[in-house]
């Protein structure tokens, strides 16, 4: 059984199945929400008679409807603070976008803290727009004497200019215990510049040791056992006389004019200074970062790194329910600890899934299970059935390819791009892919394939569907003929046309193209020396 688990579904059905009492060290969630809304538009009424389809990480939009009155109704009717909670909520906000928002909350940390153990910790987060209400429901939860910090992380520089407020440019992220016997780690950062050159000017000859000299007297003056005579001066001292003597004759001590005693402190023995609440030093992924996937919500991996190492172990067992492009499953898996990542929509744990294998490479997939994704065409025909685009998103998956963007207009008959290289002359080949799930399928299909290749100028076009394909399908797809690239670095031919089943997909079919050099999804930098760790999961199955 693999190690650790990723989940694809709604967080608050697998948490209720699959996931044990008490059996998650540390917990972090970046629940979606799109704070850049217009705040009235943000409160607007809702007549909540729609039906709501589920919330995936890119629509970032909670409205009142009926599963928002049953979420809120579920709650409220289970009693206790949370319930009182939220009914202040409800009176305050009434049917609003916010009150939807904490509706589906709600249910999902008294959950997670139901899988937290009593030595565990939850970071939540979120940005200002929403982290007093979910300050208050965390109170209501987890108790507010469980509260340990509200940071501030700066996750963006100013954009133009804001003149009707000072731009804001940090998100919050709320840190609470389970008991008041959670693990903690300090956490320490490198000084800066500036304080090494003002307190750490000396160098030791031959050395090249970097030191500060420190006062040997104790702060506290009423310590009779350190109260004694040192080179003739009589004071309350730092240490006892015998390591006072061991300081002197290793070389540590150095004397002042009035003979007074002066300790060397050495940069490399201090562990830097203190993390406060307010997190500055830990920059934000922009254009050119190096881990940049282009996922949307997608946090810097020293953020989670801080995180897991304050309040987790070796061994510990790290919980993302909305694990989105899986920044905190990555920090873990690095830092040697066991995970669960949960995630609603198949194109986040596709990305997962290629992370992980980019940065630990293929020796990775057999440390993890992936759970919930469709194994057998009568699963696949469900979700198509259920959940369309969540059908695709998994179809594209199976075959590596990316899907297209989506934008408003007439549909131009693509729904995955699969870029690759075939040499390194920098020019990019596609390979077009459409997902049909239907059962009537036809000819025409494989003929308005055939013009979007043309069209787009594409490699290889690839349909993709649940049924067998017709005889005049196969035909028409045969008499598009072969691709041949002309490069000397590959001497292969490739239908233009293909066309793979959902059953060929999930026996272990794949596409044929060129494998030189492939560029479809942005590849995360490999870790240094990063090695599998075989950790076993104790999570409920």
């Amino acid at each position: 059984m693999a190690d650790n688990k990723l989940f694809y579904g709604d967080n608050l059905d697998v948490l209720r199945r699959y996931v044990r009492d008490e059996s998650v060290d540390l917990i972090y969630l970046d629940p979606p929400f799109n704070s850049r809304q217009d705040y009235n538009v943000l409160f607007a009424e809702k007549d909540g008679t729609r039906s709501s389809s589920q919330i995936t990480a890119f629509e970032d939009t909670w409205e009142w409807n009926l599963d928002a009155e049953r979420a809120y109704q579920e709650v409220v009717e289970r009693g206790g603070w949370v319930s009182n909670a939220m009914q202040a909520f409800r009176t305050f906000l009434g049917n609003s976008d916010m009150m939807a928002y904490l509706a589906m909350m709600a249910p999902r940390l008294l959950e997670l803290k139901r899988v937290l153990k009593v030595t565990g910790s939850i970071y939540l987060h979120c940005d200002p727009t929403a982290s007093h209400y979910l300050k208050m429901l965390m109170d209501a939860v987890f108790g507010p004497e469980q509260f340990r910090n509200e940071i501030i992380w700066r996750r963006a520089d100013p954009k133009g200019h804001a003149f009707t407020r000072f731009p804001s440019t940090h998100d919050v992220i709320l840190a609470f215990g389970k008991t008041a016997t959670a693990v903690w780690n300090t956490q320490y950062r490198a000084y800066d510049d500036a304080y090494l050159r003002s307190h750490y000017s000396s160098i030791e000859a031959g050395t090249d040791r970097r030191y500060t000299l420190s006062d040997c007297t104790n702060p506290n003056r009423n310590r009779p056992n350190l109260t004694y005579e040192w080179n003739g001066i009589v004071k309350v001292w730092r240490w006892t006389k015998d390591r006072m003597q061991r300081m002197h004759d290793e070389g540590r001590l150095v004397y002042t004019s009035s003979g007074a005693p002066r300790y060397k402190r050495y940069l490399d023995e201090m562990k830097g200074t203190v993390v406060t609440s307010v997190w500055d030093d830990i920059p934000f992924i922009n254009s050119q970062a190096a881990e940049r996937l282009g996922y949307p919500t997608q946090k810097p991996e020293a953020l989670l790194d801080r995180i897991i190492k304050a309040s987790s172990n070796e061994g510990d067992i790290v919980l993302d329910p909305f694990c989105g492009c899986g920044t905190a499953v990555v920090a873990a898996q690095r830092l040697k600890r066991r995970w669960i990542g949960i995630d609603i929509t198949p194109l986040a744990t596709n990305l997962i899934k290629t992370r992980l294998t980019d940065i630990f490479g293929p020796e990775i997939r057999k440390s993890y299970e992936v759970v919930g994704e469709p194994t057998s065409v009568p699963d696949a025909r469900e979700l198509a059935k259920t959940e369309p685009t969540h059908f695709q998103y998994w179809a594209l998956g199976l075959v590596d390819a990316r899907p297209v963007e989506e934008r408003k207009g007439a549909d131009r008959g693509i729904d995955g791009r699969l870029y690759f290289h075939v040499d390194n002359s920098g020019k990019t080949k596609q390979i077009i892919f459409s997902v049909k799930a239907g059962q009537n399928i036809n000819v025409a299909y494989v003929r308005d394939l055939r013009g979007v290749i043309e069209r787009e100028k594409a490699a290889i076009g690839v349909l993709i569907t649940m049924e067998e394909p017709t005889k005049p399908m196969t035909k028409e797809a045969a008499e598009a003929g072969f691709y041949k690239d002309e490069s000397a670095f590959d001497t292969g031919t490739y239908p233009r046309i293909q066309i793979l089943t959902v059953e060929q997909l999930l026996s272990g079919a794949q596409v044929q193209y060129p494998r030189l050099l492939e560029a479809t999804f942005k590849k995360a930098p490999k870790a240094r020396g990063a090695a599998v760790e075989q950790l076993k999961l104790d999570s409920a199955e």
